[in-house]
């Protein structure tokens, strides 16, 4: 759309006029039942395609979303890793309750 001239102004306009609807049904999903805010975002990123405030307006999203995408990543890793000894504690403790480790050393009585 952006090499023929002729389309360049409707192209722009069909994206704004979608944009800008997505935008405001998500403002009015932000009372009503519905997903307000990925709707919002949703518009911005529609607008984002041919407008640059609306991509400037996205970025605080796009760090907020790559630093809730660290913390979720630690936060499975530390989940896993305790997980991990705590299933390692049962093990050895159900190891120690049926006796099947190894016997004690034997200490001579002289």
């Amino acid at each position: 759309m952006h090499t023929h001239p002729v389309l360049h102004i409707p192209w722009r306009v069909l994206v704004g006029t979608v944009g800008t609807v997505v935008v405001l049904a998500g403002i009015a999903m932000m009372v009503l039942p519905g997903p307000g805010v990925a709707s919002v975002l949703l518009g911005l990123l529609i607008l984002s395609t041919e407008f640059r405030w609306a991509h400037r307006l996205l970025r605080p999203a796009r760090v907020w979303a790559r630093r809730s995408e660290k913390w979720a990543v630690k936060t499975k890793d530390e989940y896993l890793e305790r997980r991990r000894e705590r299933r390692a504690a049962k093990a050895a403790r159900r190891g120690r309750a049926s006796g099947s480790g190894p016997p004690p050393p034997d200490t001579p009585t002289e």
